[in-house]
């Protein structure tokens, strides 16, 4: 099943009676072309199609017993009043601002420089929604926008929606490899409008940007007058190793530094809340185009959060995910390394959600393999979704995140019948 059709069982309309010759063709904008939408989120609907257990390995979420869920049926009955259930402001309610801020600074999130200084946060509608204004901000048609190699196909869709040329970097375990970067535009005398990294336990392939690199694209941007949109949903997710500076960390109140966080990854996705840490003149010009989207992201999710943070739920619930996804991280690679030895090279993160898995027989197409590993009972998203130039047909990734050890143990075991049968059938 290749990626294409993946997302279009997910997405096919059902009941069209009319054929394309006997209807007029319709007056699209130019760059509807360019919406080419997101397997990783079609998968959700493709997945619903059967109807025996299957081991999610697709979705980067967090497994529902990860989730705060008693904190909030509790803390609901109080926020969810009926003065919460309308139009709040665009930049966010008040009482979350308050709350983050006092989050971020107290973990060391915020420089001490940028302490007290509401003027740089706007909370939007989900990570995806953040994305979106960089990106609405920053891309006019014919833009080159470059990105990493795998990357979150999310982010680099949401590029092209704008008309953007996308340039594909390549990753290595040090995360992008800016010096391809660096050639590419001294060979070509063309600089990326827009840089867009996820240099924290990258997605998909969990990698992270080493210091002398993040220091050396940062020396780019500044060069070419680059925005760097830097995506970071995991940063405070490390389990292991040395913690390193995120870019806003190391140009402290830089202008071409676009934050985007979010609380999908650390609190619960279906919240949809996340929140953009920009310069305020960017901020002013993100409201207004926040403005044309929404208006406001959820305010009774927004004083959920809030009121969640100031009891100072996080820092605890933080640490216990921490320790889980170690566990769960561990068993993964163990799990790999004792069903496929030989035959594979994995990443080993340091946080995060993903491993990014490479067959070493080229000969095995991920896309291929999708339907008999869904037969067997586990779902992988295919390497080619994170490009979009359709690259690694020999890869794919799998979230540790979102099962129990015992659970992962059993969905490797169903990848590993799943390829046996792939190569017999083949």
């Amino acid at each position: 099943m290749s990626t294409t059709s993946m997302h279009s069982a997910a997405n096919s309309p059902q009941g069209s009676t009319q054929s394309s010759q006997q209807t007029p063709a319709l007056p699209y904008a130019s760059r509807h072309d360019q919406l080419i939408g997101s397997v990783i989120d079609a998968s959700t609907t493709l997945l619903a199609a059967y109807d025996h257990d299957i081991v999610k390995f697709g979705m980067g979420a967090p497994a529902p017993d990860m989730l705060p869920s008693k904190d909030f049926a509790r803390i609901a009955g109080d926020v969810f009043s009926p003065e919460n259930f309308t139009y709040g402001e665009t930049k966010g309610e008040p009482i979350l601002l308050d709350a983050l801020h006092e989050y971020l600074s107290s973990t060391g999130q915020i420089p001490p420089e940028q302490q007290g200084n509401l003027d740089r946060l706007l909370i939007t509608s989900g990570g995806m929604q953040g994305l979106d204004l960089g990106f609405k901000l920053f891309v006019s048609p014919g833009d080159l926008v470059a990105c990493e190699s795998p990357t979150y196909t999310n982010g680099s869709a949401t590029a092209m929606s704008y008309e953007a040329e996308i340039l594909e970097v390549p990753v290595d375990e040090n995360g992008m490899q800016v010096e391809v970067l660096e050639e590419h535009t001294a060979r070509t005398g063309r600089a990326p409008k827009v840089i867009y990294t996820v240099p924290t336990f990258q997605n998909p392939a969990g990698v992270t940007m080493s210091l002398p690199r993040r220091e050396r694209l940062l020396s780019f941007a500044h060069k070419h007058r680059s925005v760097i949109i830097e995506d970071n949903p995991y940063g405070m997710l490390r389990f292991s190793g040395e913690s390193l500076p995120a870019l806003s960390d190391l140009s402290p109140n830089d202008p071409l530094i676009f934050g985007v966080r979010t609380f999908s990854k650390f609190v619960a996705p279906g919240l949809r809340v996340g929140w953009i840490d920009v310069d305020p003149e960017v901020r002013e010009l993100a409201v207004n185009a926040k403005q044309t989207m929404d208006s406001c992201a959820a305010v009774p999710n927004q004083h959920l959060i809030a009121r969640w943070l100031a009891e100072g739920g996080a820092e605890s619930h933080v640490e216990t995910l921490r320790v889980a996804y170690r566990e769960r991280k561990i068993a993964m690679a163990e799990g790999l390394e004792r069903l496929f030895p030989g035959e594979i090279r994995a990443t080993d993160p340091d946080g995060g959600f993903f491993l990014w898995v490479t067959f070493d027989d080229e000969t095995i197409d991920t896309e291929d393999l999708m339907p008999t590993a869904l037969e067997e009972g586990v779902a992988y998203i295919p390497g080619p979704a994170f490009s979009p130039a359709g690259n690694f047909s020999n890869a794919l990734r799998l979230c540790f995140a979102s099962a129990t050890p015992d659970r992962i143990d059993e969905g490797l075991e169903r990848l590993r019948r799943a390829v046996d049968r792939y190569r017999s059938e083949r």
